[in-house]
């Protein structure tokens, strides 16, 4: 399994006019469109959204929890493409770290998730929504570099099947440790899904950044 960086959709404000880039990463069995929806529920008008596509609609195969070897080509290859993703918009846009945002959902939330701390910087933000780091549990968690200061979400329900309330709690951890800014919300008893309390949580980190900028 292995996806292509070209295959992405995009929305909000033309790429080449966009002060911010959020690149947002679909969960599995979904598709660039869907997570492209949730647009409408963000409040960024300077901002431009990318979502990748990943090949047959996942990014690898088995639960993030398995071995990282039983994951593989397809989770080496998701991890490249958001790297090339990244180079892309650095280079052909302009845009410093501070300027992308990253969100996923699922699958998604967990490829972003060990992206970013595969490849730390002082991001704009980073938005994990049911999700956590990748590996299972005992996974040495040595990631070199800093996210200084990159406020970030992690949204989850405590009792979610794919999701372990651990991992969620274990990946603030290290993201603390790293810099960021972390708000970690558990909700009760919920869905796995993405819920109005984590999109109010992901608008208030958008209008604080740009009224840094």
């Amino acid at each position: 399994m292995t996806h292509n960086p070209s295959n992405f959709l995009t929305a909000g404000v033309p790429l080449e006019k966009a002060n911010r880039v959020m690149v947002m990463v679909h969960g599995r069995g979904s598709s660039a469109r869907d997570i492209l929806s949730l647009t409408a529920h963000l409040n960024a008008p300077d901002m431009a959204f990318v979502a990748p596509q990943a090949t047959g609609g996942t990014w690898y195969p088995y639960s993030f929890l398995q071995p990282t070897e039983q994951n593989e080509p397809g989770l080496s290859s998701a991890l490249t493409l958001l790297a090339m993703l990244r180079a892309r918009l650095q280079a052909d846009y302009n845009l410093k770290t501070p300027q992308l945002y990253w969100l996923g959902f699922s699958q998604g939330a967990c490829l972003t998730l060990e992206f970013a701390a595969r490849n730390p910087a002082v991001y704009g933000g980073i938005f994990g929504l049911s999700g956590g780091l990748i590996g299972p549990d005992g996974t040495p968690r040595t990631y070199e570099g800093a996210l200084t200061g990159t406020p970030v979400v992690l949204g989850c329900s405590d009792v979610d099947s794919h999701i372990p309330k651990e991992r969620v709690l274990e990946t603030a951890a290290v993201y603390e440790r790293m810099g960021a800014v972390v708000q970690t919300k558990l909700y009760p008893n919920g869905g796995h899904t993405i819920n109005e309390d984590e999109l109010s949580l992901v608008n208030t980190v958008l209008a604080n950044t740009l009224a840094g900028r």
